[in-house]
């Protein structure tokens, strides 16, 4: 039993196991080949996952919410705005902008909720 248990985790690698050896001697992980000079892999890989579960529920939003949350959050990639940016971009007032973010993420919120309780009846 112990060997069959063994052997499924053979091929499992870790990103901490030895890969090498650098020209001074000093061993390499893969982690250590993984990383970035200005963010953590694995923080950018949690963050695309949110990202991705995020885009399944924006479109029950509007054009209007789905600009002020995509703004807020620099979900297009770009820096996170201030709901004073956004709303002399959008010349609205600043109390205004953050009445929309609240709607929209509550009704992001209530879809995912919704979405979520499906998946357990199935």
């Amino acid at each position: 039993m112990h060997l069959r248990a063994l052997k499924k985790t053979k091929k499992d690698v870790s990103l901490h196991d030895p890969i090498g050896q650098d020209k001074e001697g000093n061993e390499i992980s893969l982690i250590d080949v993984l990383k970035s000079e200005t963010e953590d892999v694995i923080e950018t890989i949690q963050l695309n996952m949110e990202l991705e579960k995020i885009k399944e529920y924006i479109d029950v939003l509007d054009d209007r919410e789905k600009e002020v949350i995509v703004g807020r959050f620099g979900l297009d990639l770009s820096k996170e705005k201030t709901q004073r940016e956004i709303a002399k971009e959008l010349g609205i007032s600043r109390s205004y902008v953050s009445r929309i973010e609240k709607r929209a993420l509550m009704k992001m919120f209530h879809e995912f909720y919704r979405a979520e309780k499906e998946k357990r009846r199935s």
